[in-house]
């Protein structure tokens, strides 16, 4: 089948499961677009359409289960041999924390070795930093600076060598974003730890939760049993929604065909509000 092919039965299937992904999306991320960014980042990455489809479809609910659009900026779909998964990104994670309302700003840099660079621990914390103008050198580290509703101010630092240590326990630690994006993926690295320690939604939990899984080696991975669907995060606010679209993702017959089930579900009133 060729790619162009390929393509258009995703989008088919895709479209066939619009009643589900409305009831998992928040109200201000409208179906259209969210569809339109998943065939975007599939469009740009050819080997998610050689993923098993099973996988790849869940990978979509997880993204629209929290409310991050797979756009490589909120969050990402990646590809491990033949299987997707949904991973969140730095600008997802920050939004999904700020989402718990105590947040007033929150910086999250990538410090380069040519950069003016001071950091301090003690009664005093604080960070100092001027990025050099040019030829700013290999990154050296990543910090994350938040300040809360009340003005306390909360700082996270990690250098280069913590961040590489992650990297190499992480299952997507040789390609992915840590190939074609390392520096995004230290801001990240910084972004989980510190919003450990951060007021958090729900919606977080369950994000972490998730990516968790592609920060850990396959070997201390539990086994998911087989064919059986996921189940929506501890902590989740749509426990139910997941389970639903889990059961409406389309899987390949033994001719290697899609065949998705149409849903009878009353189209709802489309919000189009911004993000």
């Amino acid at each position: 089948m060729s790619q162009i092919a390929v393509i258009d039965e995703v989008r088919g299937a895709l479209t066939k499961m619009t009643p589900e992904f409305k009831k998992a999306l928040p109200p201000h991320v409208s179906v259209e677009k969210f569809q339109r960014v998943v065939m975007t980042s599939l469009q740009s990455n050819p080997d998610l359409l050689k993923s098993d489809r099973r996988t790849l479809f869940m990978a979509c609910t997880r993204a629209a289960q929290v409310g991050l659009l797979p756009d490589g900026r909120e969050g990402a779909i990646v590809s491990f041999g033949n299987q997707a998964q949904f991973m969140p990104m730095v600008a997802g994670i920050m939004k999904l924390v700020r989402n718990s309302g105590e947040i007033s700003t929150w910086s999250v840099q990538a410090v380069f070795e040519n950069d003016s660079f001071d950091y301090e621990l003690g009664d005093s914390e604080r960070i100092v930093h001027k990025p050099a103008m040019r030829d700013r050198g290999a990154l050296v580290g990543a910090y994350s600076i938040v300040t809360l509703k009340d003005g306390e101010k909360s700082r996270e630092f990690m250098n280069v060598d913590e961040i590489e240590a992650i990297r190499k326990r992480s299952r997507s630690g040789n390609g992915g974003p840590w190939k074609t994006d390392y520096s995004e993926m230290a801001k990240k690295t910084v972004v989980r730890r510190h919003a450990k320690r951060l007021p958090m939604s729900t919606d977080l939990d369950g994000a972490l939760h998730e990516d968790d899984e592609l920060f850990m080696p396959p070997t201390e991975q539990p086994a998911a049993p087989a064919q059986e669907a996921p189940t929506a995060p501890a902590g989740s606010k749509r426990p139910s929604r997941l389970s639903k679209i889990a059961e409406a993702a389309p899987a390949p017959d033994e001719d290697g065909v899609i065949d998705m089930p149409a849903s009878d579900a009353e189209p709802e009133q489309e919000d189009e509000s911004p993000i």
